[in-house]
């Protein structure tokens, strides 16, 4: 719930004007709250005297906003991107880690929800691995997926199965990728504007990403593996390989022309 510390408010009606719930009104000259909100935080961003809070989050990690990136920057880092298949035998340091979630914790959701959940597999990632390839073996011997499944996930599950076989040492699920992050949200648009912005500060960190939805699609079919990362009560949208890059491009990769209309 949105209380305004009266003895810091001055009256000036930002607040008010940028509710979009209608929640704030001025009354003898102080903001006053009129009831529930959609707890977006719009009130907290544009005071000018910290005369508002929300107990419920954590306002100790509220900051001033800061110098805005500059556009020819972030264009470059944004057409710079790879999706990269192999990685180096390196593990990722855990604040790089929660940096990351902390870009994802801060993406845009629909009336503030924050339905978002990171599920991060690194320590753990052999074991995960297995359960993998457990399910695709089971899924295979019994040739049988849910009929609302496409059936080409068949011909993966017996593709990726034979290339193991032949090649053990080549590891084509994973491609050496030291960790993996499940994005579980109440929407795909959510999961999707959070994973953005988490590749933009894995790019920002030196790691390389690689969206894998091969995976994604296993964990949602085996509901062993949903309980293992904590997302039975959530559907994964997003599935991302993480890791240091062991390949190095010189360039960006030619891409056609935007199809834009402009009326």
């Amino acid at each position: 719930m949105v209380q305004i510390h009266q003895e810091r408010c001055i009256g000036c009606g930002l607040c008010a004007k940028d509710c979009i719930a209608v929640n704030i009104q001025i009354t003898e000259g102080k903001a006053r709250v009129l009831g529930e909100c959609l707890a977006c935080g719009h009130c907290v961003a544009i005071c000018p005297q910290y005369a508002v809070s929300i107990p419920e989050f954590d306002m100790a990690d509220i900051t001033d906003i800061g110098t805005a990136l500059q556009a020819d920057a972030l264009l470059q880092v944004i057409k710079s991107r790879r999706s990269i298949r192999d990685y180096r035998a390196e593990k990722i340091e855990q604040e790089k880690l929660e940096r990351l979630a902390q870009a994802g914790r801060y993406t845009a959701t629909a009336k503030n929800t924050q339905g978002c959940r990171f599920v991060f597999v690194q320590d753990e990632l052999e074991s995960f691995k297995a359960m993998i390839w457990e399910a695709v073996e089971k899924a295979v011997e019994t040739n049988y997926l849910p009929p609302e499944v496409a059936p080409a996930m068949m011909d993966n599950y017996k593709r990726f199965l034979k290339l193991r076989q032949q090649t053990p040492s080549i590891d084509y699920l994973f491609r050496n990728a030291p960790a993996v992050l499940f994005i579980g949200a109440n929407t795909p648009v959510d999961a999707g504007l959070a994973a953005q912005n988490i590749e933009l500060m894995a790019t920002a960190q030196g790691l390389g990403v690689l969206y894998n939805g091969f995976l994604n699609y296993t964990i949602e079919l085996t509901a062993e593996l949903k309980q293992w990362l904590g997302l039975a009560d959530k559907k994964s949208y997003v599935c991302m390989l993480l890791g240091y890059p062991a390949v190095q491009y010189k360039r960006t990769a030619p891409h056609k022309p935007a199809d834009s209309i402009w009326r």
